[in-house]
């Protein structure tokens, strides 16, 4: 939608920047999956780490994933035989070059997939010979097959030793030699397990101890991140047995959490539905947020917290594994509703003092959820979502102030979001957030003369374009993000 289309009014927002509310922890950070786009030879390989790259993110999620087992696993066949099956030629390319691109910036790492053979199953599991090709019924089993849990500790540790150590002695005592020396700042421990291996709170924690205590003789200097939860509102059991130290092995740390948000429309919903579903459903995370706070700090208080998957799927992209799938053209406003919704939950979770909040995800085409990509599958060019994270990550992190920050009338204030801050530079901004597709004139006083960064439709994937406040008053394109900065 242009910007020229007659806008409704609203406002007046109203700063008090002398009333603190509290000092920001929040990162601005995303996560990257590893798919095919993402591999040597890819049209897209060279320009999606190029921007990785010039991001300079912190906090940056590896995700191996199960979808693609040659991709992600290490080790895809028992030992037996006095033989192991470890095997680095496919994951080695696509770890290195995401280490290398995030080079000086901290990273957590997480291969998230068990393989397979480590569980019970009636026949083993198998996967496709082609590691392009994404398989989604591949994680089989509930139980592990060594109940003492060893052989899924070492397996993890080896890895670790494997970008950490130069290498390692497999089950059979031969040495594989890497030459890797990276340092791993942090290891997520397994990835949404209340979705996969049907995952207790009980069995999480005891693989938890199991993986970290053996990853810890490998990488003493390595943090880890806990739990990784889909569905974070709906076994809150997860967070009061998991945080309660004394369901820990002793000396087992608690160094931070984690779990995801995605605002998900139902199937039937146009797109002028869904700009009030994906607010409404942020909305509702936060309060999940607010309760799962309430936990951290009851139990393990010193606990972090990373919310590293945060995003909008579209209906569409949940029937990627069906037969018949066909890739439906995703609008180019949708990028921006969706580059909205992450804003509106960054700015939230800066409120609530939470650590990081990452967005999800460098690249996804079809068949791998397209519609939570933040560059172009074909092209490797950012679309609007990655340029909202550039733009906060540019203006916003941990030593801002938060300032008490009020909107005007309540049904304009619907339609938008505002949230000042004095930055670390002693900088007065504003984060503005159109929520609705359809321009908004905001009332500033005493903004006149002020800088507007701003991501909209017309931006699409380019860079941010700028403005000057002639006046009090700021047009808000719809599903726009924008940084106003007072002179």
């Amino acid at each position: 939608m242009s910007n020229t289309t007659t806008a409704q009014r609203g406002g007046p927002v109203t700063i008090d920047w002398g009333k603190v509310i509290r000092e920001s922890n929040t990162t601005p950070t995303l996560q990257v999956v590893v798919n095919p786009p993402l591999r040597r030879g890819s049209s897209i390989h060279d320009q999606a780490f190029e921007q990785l790259h010039s991001l300079g993110a912190d906090y940056v999620r590896f995700v191996p994933w199960f979808p693609y087992p040659r991709l992600g696993i290490a080790e895809l066949q028992p030992p037996a035989g006095g033989k192991t099956s470890w095997d680095f030629s496919l994951v080695d390319p696509l770890t290195v070059d995401f280490l290398e691109a995030t080079r000086g910036h901290s990273v957590i790492l997480n291969f998230s997939t068990i393989p397979p053979w480590m569980f019970k199953t009636d026949q083993p599991v198998a996967y496709p010979a082609d590691p392009d090709q994404p398989v989604w019924d591949y994680q089989k089993g509930t139980e592990l097959r060594d109940p003492s849990l060893k052989e899924l500790g070492d397996y993890y540790a080896r890895l670790v030793a494997w970008y950490t150590r130069g290498g390692f002695e497999d089950e059979t005592g031969k040495r594989h030699e890497s030459g890797y020396h990276y340092t791993i700042d942090y290891w997520e421990v397994l990835n949404e397990p209340d979705f996969e291996h049907g995952t207790t709170p009980e069995q999480y924690t005891q693989r938890y101890d199991a993986i970290v205590t053996a990853v810890r003789k490998v990488a003493p200097g390595t943090k880890f991140v806990g739990m990784s939860l889909a569905m974070p509102g709906r076994n809150p059991r997860f967070f009061e047995h998991f945080l309660n130290p004394r369901n820990h092995q002793p000396g087992v740390p608690l160094d931070m959490v984690s779990y995801h948000f995605y605002a998900v429309p139902n199937a039937d919903e146009t797109l002028d539905v869904q700009q009030h579903t994906y607010f409404t459903q942020a909305d509702g995370f936060i309060n999940t947020v607010r309760f799962i706070e309430a936990i951290r700090q009851r139990l393990s208080p010193g606990t972090r917290t990373t919310v590293n998957e945060i995003g909008s799927i579209s209906a569409e992209d949940l029937g990627q594994g069906s037969p018949g799938y066909v890739f439906q053209p995703i609008p180019n406003s949708y990028w921006n509703l969706s580059a909205a919704t992450y804003a509106y939950v960054f700015a939230h979770l800066a409120l609530l003092g939470i650590d990081v909040a990452g967005e999800s995800q460098l690249v996804g085409y079809p068949t791998q959820f397209p519609s939570v990509s933040l560059l172009d599958w074909n092209t490797g060019a950012p679309n609007a979502r990655f340029r909202v994270l550039q733009l906060l990550k540019q203006h916003f992190g941990p030593g801002d102030q938060i300032v008490s920050t009020t909107t005007g009338a309540f049904v304009t204030a619907q339609q938008y979001h505002a949230q000042g801050f004095r930055t670390r530079d002693g900088k007065r901004k504003l984060l503005l957030i159109s929520k609705r597709d359809r321009p908004l004139d905001v009332a500033l006083p005493g903004f006149a003369g002020a800088r507007a960064e701003v991501v909209d439709q017309d931006t699409a994937g380019g860079q941010a374009r700028t403005e000057r406040l002639d006046g009090d008053s700021f047009r808000l394109p719809s599903f726009a993000v924008a940084v106003i900065t007072l002179p």
